[in-house]
């Protein structure tokens, strides 16, 4: 889970609700990204009683048919970012994209919507600063770094999560009647 400062950094001003952060004991859900999503979801609003926003991130390799997807977690905890470079080893295709779904529910029993990005990449020897899970191996398609060496206001404006922000971001803004380009076109005139 990143940080509540990369959300709202990647959010910025536009954004018309306010995030509060919450720790909250979720069950590890298995199954398709997003049937987990909306399990997490669910049993978040359950327990908060009240409108959620939870996060579930993906990294899921072609060779291996979308595998550690959204058990990446548990992959990343026992193999490190090495172990997961070397998962790839007996194949030719490195290729991989990272998910990000934010998943959005009202409140106990309202239903819940989905917010995904995706950014398309490889699976590269790890490169970089420890200090964020698999970032170190994983690089962008179009780039020569990895997420690790990217700085983060570039890291920010093409990652699976600032993709899945920007969808969740034109939802809630169009929903109150403002567009989020509406506050870049204002920033530009000034």
């Amino acid at each position: 889970t990143p940080p509540r400062s990369e959300v709202v950094q990647i959010l910025g001003d536009k954004f018309p609700l306010k995030l509060v952060s919450r720790k909250i004991d979720l069950p590890e859900y298995q199954g398709e990204p997003d049937e987990i999503s909306i399990q997490k979801c669910k049993e978040a609003a359950r327990q908060v009683d009240g409108p959620v926003v939870v996060e579930d991130t993906c990294l899921c390799f072609r060779a291996l048919g979308g595998l550690p997807g959204p058990y990446i977690k548990w992959f990343l905890d026992k193999l490190q970012p090495e172990g997961l470079y070397k998962l790839l080893a007996g194949f030719e295709d490195k290729s991989a994209w990272a998910l990000c779904t934010f998943a959005f529910c009202a409140g106990r029993d309202e239903p819940v919507q989905l917010f995904r990005g995706k950014t398309e990449g490889r699976i590269v020897e790890p490169r970089g600063p420890r200090d964020f899970g698999w970032d170190p191996c994983f690089q962008p398609e179009g780039y020569d770094k990895t997420y690790a060496e990217l700085p983060k206001e570039v890291k920010n404006t093409i990652s699976h999560r600032y993709r899945a922000l920007a969808a969740m971001s034109e939802h809630f803004c169009l929903s109150e009647g403002r567009s989020p380009r509406d506050e870049r076109t204002k920033q530009q005139d000034e």
